[in-house]
């Protein structure tokens, strides 16, 4: 039989570590063999020169199958390498904008977000009051919603702005490019 490597996960039941009377066994071509003593399926494997693996533990009869225990975990973390490969991850940058913030400013601000969005990342929009700034929210809202305007053509709102603390904060997502 084969060795089995160190690596193996606690959910992996293979050859001697399988402890049931009898299991529903698998051929190493996908026959059925029956079922068979757990001694008989480690005997059928070892003539074969392969490993017995439970795959159904809760089955009923268990359910075991006759494969190289080696190759098998090789596929399975190619699989989860490949799987890993395709995943996206979303990233947000973020931005701090004062209510009353000049043109210039709102301009440069403007333009990394605009970047940022035709690349496709999230964009964060903080705005924060400071001292008697709080008692004038229209203002700071005048700002925020020029902003969101001028981000309309690439990208959407994904969060609505909103007041929490001293901070004016909302998230603009990029919109989805046509192929």
């Amino acid at each position: 039989m084969n060795f089995i490597s160190k690596r193996q996960t606690p959910s992996d039941l293979v050859n001697d570590a399988i402890r049931f009377k009898e299991v529903l066994v698998i051929g190493p071509k996908g026959e059925q063999l029956g079922i068979l003593t757990r001694r008989e399926a480690l005997d059928r494997a070892a003539e074969a020169n392969l490993d017995l693996l439970c795959v159904s533990p809760n089955g009923n009869p268990p359910v075991c199958k006759i494969l190289d225990y080696g190759r098998y975990r090789y596929e399975q973390q190619k699989r989860t390498r490949e799987a890993k490969k395709n995943q996206s991850v979303t990233q947000i940058k973020p931005l701090r904008l004062s209510p009353v913030i000049e043109e210039h400013d709102f301009n440069t601000k403007l333009r990394h977000a605009r970047k940022w969005l035709d690349e496709g990342i999230k964009v964060k929009v903080d705005m924060r009051f400071r001292g008697r700034l709080i008692t004038r929210l229209e203002v700071g809202r005048k700002t925020m919603d020029a902003f969101i305007e001028a981000c309309n053509d690439l990208g959407s709102v994904e969060k609505t702005p909103k007041l929490e603390g001293n901070t004016m904060s909302c998230v603009i997502s990029p919109l989805k490019k046509r192929k």
